[in-house]
């Protein structure tokens, strides 16, 4: 019976083994279920690979322009270290063989080089500075392509935030009400906080983004007198500033830096994605992301369901992104000038992060693009407590009345627990109060418990803040 069994699961795993290779089966869900176009491109195997063939070509020129190679060598090298003549294939074939990727790399653009110009390719390189020099490259590239975004998102949201200034809400503290705000304030809020995300990732890309060619422990020596010249022109030619002192490696904290930036983003969009969701509950629904009802299934089972999935799946992935910041941080002690730990890792670290990063971003611009506003929900919500959240403005009043601020708080305080106890309106129990009247007419006392008006500078805070976001970018 046993035997049987193993031989049914055996035959399963055959079949399926058939059917992936018969349909190219993807494994990740970065293969075709998350991740943008603009994104992936950057990280794609082909694009790596010309990315690494563009630093073998940038050290051919440098050292040609020196002197240290000849000249119509070092040409014939820039010439050829290109994809469609050191072809990503090629060079699979010969890394099975070798168990080295930039030592096949190097191969196979020797093989396609004319004459003896071949002998020179990658003179005087180490492997990882070709590494970290086309790893620097694709960094670089991403957070252009995240800037981009970021920009979009920001400005749809202080849109946003101007058009909903007036629009008066509850806000919570602890989940429970607390007093008026604006939708404006909430939208500036969150501008606010991606301006910084933004300022935090450029600073970043000034220190990650760096080039490198300075051998195997640091010091250009297989490079002769002229190593730091190279190291530098290097640098120039890729458009990277040159890292100012390296080992093997650049070192890893910058690459910390980094990652930290694309979490602490991550925590951002994934802090806007969490108020929506909160704000699309049954019992509050005053905003919801975007749902088709011709189209779109909220659940399988029950049919009235219209789930908030955009927004969850940026609070989920975002949790993707922010795990990598201990692999981040474990990267940067290496054994003394490097060991090998840090590369498997970041193989999947970089793409992931970006591509991930990049992806919630996009969710998130979908999803404050299409926002849907619930005003009936948002009043009823505001006056949800029998006015209970105007008690704070009842105090500042009694006090500016002429009563002392402490007997003022005890009488608001002694009125709202009652008026919440039995359900009652707190502004009638204050003109019921015979202390209160004494400071406040019925007049002032209508007037005090509209929560409309008790939204102190919020338009003024809201106005700034969109006034100053013309200098943002």
């Amino acid at each position: 019976m046993i035997n049987k069994i193993k031989f049914n699961k055996l035959n399963e795993i055959r079949l399926i083994k058939s059917y992936n290779k018969e349909i190219k089966m993807a494994i990740h869900p970065i293969e075709f279920r998350y991740g943008t176009p603009e994104m992936k491109s950057i990280w794609e195997q082909a694009n790596k690979h010309q990315r690494m063939l563009d630093i073998e070509s940038a050290l051919a020129q440098a050292e040609g322009e020196l002197g240290i190679i000849p000249k119509e060598y070092a040409d014939e090298i820039v010439k050829k270290a290109k994809i469609e003549y050191v072809t990503l294939e090629r060079v699979n074939e010969i890394e099975a063989e070798t168990k080295h990727d930039i030592a096949s790399l190097s191969k196979g653009i020797t093989e396609v080089c004319d004459g003896v110009a071949g002998e020179y390719v990658h003179f005087g390189a180490t492997s990882n500075d070709i590494v970290d020099s086309s790893n620097s490259l694709l960094l670089k590239d991403s957070i252009e392509v995240l800037e981009e975004k970021i920009e979009r998102l920001t400005k749809i949201i202080l849109k946003l935030a101007e058009e909903n200034k007036d629009k008066v809400c509850i806000g919570r503290t602890h989940g429970q009400h607390a007093l008026p705000t604006t939708y404006g304030m909430k939208f500036a809020i969150w501008a606010d906080e991606l301006h910084r995300q933004y300022i935090r990732l450029l600073n970043a890309k000034d220190n990650v983004c760096v080039g490198m060619m300075d051998g195997a422990v640091g010091t250009t020596a297989a490079l002769g007198e002229q190593g730091w010249e190279v190291h530098k022109r290097v640098s120039e030619i890729l458009g990277l500033k040159p890292a100012p002192i390296t080992n093997q490696v650049v070192q890893r904290d910058n690459h910390v830096e980094f990652i930290m930036v694309l979490a602490n983003l991550a925590t951002t969009l994934s802090k806007i994605a969490l108020e929506i969701r909160n704000l699309q509950r049954t019992e509050i629904q005053e905003v919801g992301e975007y749902f088709d009802p011709e189209k779109q299934v909220g659940s399988s089972t029950m049919p009235h369901k219209m789930n908030p999935i955009t927004a969850e799946r940026i609070c989920g992935v975002a949790r993707i992104v922010k795990s990598y910041v201990v692999a981040a941080m474990e990267n940067n002690p290496l054994w003394h000038e490097r060991d090998l730990t840090n590369s498997s890792c970041e193989r999947i670290m970089f793409p992931e992060a970006c591509i991930l990063s990049d992806y919630i971003l996009n969710l998130t611009i979908k999803l404050m693009n299409n926002l849907t506003f619930y005003d009936e929900n948002i009043e009823r919500n505001l006056n949800q407590t029998n006015g209970l959240i105007m008690a704070e403005r009842l105090m500042a009043e009694l006090t500016r009345a002429g009563m002392g601020k402490q007997t003022a708080y005890a009488i608001a305080r002694k009125n709202a627990i009652k008026a919440n106890k039995e359900k009652l309106l707190l502004k009638d129990l204050i003109l019921a109060d015979e202390e209160a009247s004494k400071f406040l007419s019925e007049k002032d006392v209508e007037a005090i418990m509209d929560p409309h008006t008790y939204i102190g500078s919020a338009n003024n805070i809201v106005d700034e803040i969109i006034a100053s976001s013309k200098d943002w970018f």
